[in-house]
């Protein structure tokens, strides 16, 4: 199984999208910014604000390339919101 998933910034309440097989490594990278050569190493400490298993890393590089297009802050509170997005996301690029 794989991952999609969405961080938060505490520090800023920015999001970052992304996609994974582990996600305690995961953000155990995004948090160590000794670790993190990426643009998330800007808003640490992150948590996971929502995650998304998937049957296959390639359905969660469709998912994450889709959730990237429409990324904004409302966009983010509406799959919290309506976990149905989310269903029929998978269902889409499935």
């Amino acid at each position: 199984m794989a991952f999609v998933y969405i961080i938060r910034s505490i520090k800023d309440d920015s999001f970052f999208i992304g996609k994974t097989f582990d996600l305690e490594q995961r953000l155990l990278y995004h948090n160590t910014v000794e670790l993190n050569e990426g643009a998330s190493k800007y808003g640490v400490p992150w948590k996971y604000f929502l995650t998304l298993e998937v049957k296959s890393y390639f359905l969660a590089g469709k998912l994450e390339k889709h959730l990237k297009e429409m990324q904004s802050t409302e966009y983010c509170m509406n799959l919290i919101k309506y976990p149905e997005i989310s269903q029929k996301l998978i269902e889409k690029y499935s």
